[in-house]
């Protein structure tokens, strides 16, 4: 059964995808999800969304150690006639 959630304005279904991974793999990480009261399923979700939040994590780092070394200053303010210019 597909249970929507909600993210912000929009709702959000659940989608099937197909990965291959190894049998063996795949046995353990069963295992593992066993042990800790879970289901293999929710442990790739939950990694996925670790991994995503890490990356949108180390983008905003990014920006701010870019922000905070002033590199992003511009050189001067254009006049109009260059906004213009055509080449």
């Amino acid at each position: 059964m597909n249970v929507a959630y909600r993210s912000g304005a929009s709702v959000l279904w659940p989608m099937d995808i197909t990965v291959s991974i190894e049998q063996r793999l795949v046995a353990e990480a069963r295992q593992v999800a066993s042990r800790r009261g879970t289901t293999l399923n929710q442990l790739v979700q939950g990694f996925l969304l670790e991994l995503v939040q890490q990356d949108r994590t180390d983008t905003v780092a990014q920006l701010q150690t870019l922000w905070a070394s002033g590199v992003q200053r511009s050189a001067g303010r254009w006049s109009r006639e260059e906004l213009h210019e055509r080449m």
